[in-house]
Order: C-alpha cells, then structure tokens, then sequence
C-alpha cells in the first residue's frame, strides 16, 4: 500500500484539471498506473482521491461487512458510492475532476492535495486553512486517540 506524505497547492483551470504534483507520483506504487477513484468526504467538506488498488482494497473491506438485502446497508452503499468517479492521470499528469464534485467541495481556483495514508484529501484552499487544530487542542487528540493504552503498558 501506498503511503502518501505532504500537502501540495495547485491550481485548477477552468476546466476542472489539476496537474498531480510530481513528489506524489513518486510515492505511488506502479500498479496505481495513473488510475484513481474520487468521491466526496464521509466526514468533511473534500473529497478523496483513492489509488486504484486502496479503492479496491477499501471495497473488499466493504464486502465484508455489508449485506446488499439489508435495507440500512444498502443505502449506506448508495451514499458512499454517490458521485464517484475514476480518474486518469492524462499525458501531462493532470487529472480531470467532475465540476459536480469540484462544486461538491467548493473548490475553484486553488486546490490543496494532502497525503493521508492510503489516499490523498483535495480541499478548496480555504477550507484546508480553516481545518487546522490549535497545537493543544491537536495534542490533547493524540493523548486521548494514541495515548490511552500505551500508558496502560508503560505502567505495567
């Protein structure tokens, strides 16, 4: 699985493209091949950019635990699916984003890329900069996510 680092501002033409920052072509495996899934954002107002094999490896997690002839599970696969689509890095490595998503998102002009993990987040710059958490509020996060059972086993 890839692992993409850094947050990278680009801009977006008139037509929806945006060219991929080169550093993260570079962290990608050669089995992406410039093919990547874009949907909205379960949590925030941006939308995520999946490398083609994380897009499948994000579906086989889904598989196995959703029951299409579940009422409850179908419309959460209606919702997660809404509005995907793939992408091509084209000869220039710009890829070409649905103006529906784009507006989805509120992206225009500046766009901000961000490495996260398995996938990269596209936000409108001015959400992006808005999204920042104050240093304590971030830490007191890290302690309450990432500390709880490690100081159970520094105790022991």
């Amino acid at each position: 699985m890839t692992t993409f680092i850094g947050d990278y501002n680009c801009k977006v033409d008139e037509k929806g493209r945006v060219t991929f920052p080169s550093t993260l072509k570079k962290q990608m495996s050669s089995a992406t091949q410039g093919r990547f899934v874009v949907k909205k954002d379960i949590f925030e107002q941006c939308l995520v950019l999946f490398p083609i094999e994380e897009w499948e490896r994000q579906n086989s997690i889904i598989r196995s635990k959703i029951n299409p002839y579940n009422k409850e599970h179908n419309k959460f696969l209606r919702n997660f699916y809404r509005g995907s689509a793939e992408i091509v890095l084209d000869s220039n490595n710009r890829m070409l984003i649905p103006k529906r998503l784009l507006e989805l998102a509120e992206i225009s002009k500046e766009a901000i890329l961000a490495g996260q993990d398995g996938r990269i987040e596209i936000w409108a710059k001015k959400m992006y900069d808005t999204t920042e958490e104050g240093s304590d509020d971030f830490a007191a996060l890290a302690e309450k996510i990432m500390g709880g059972d490690l100081n159970l086993e520094n105790e022991k």
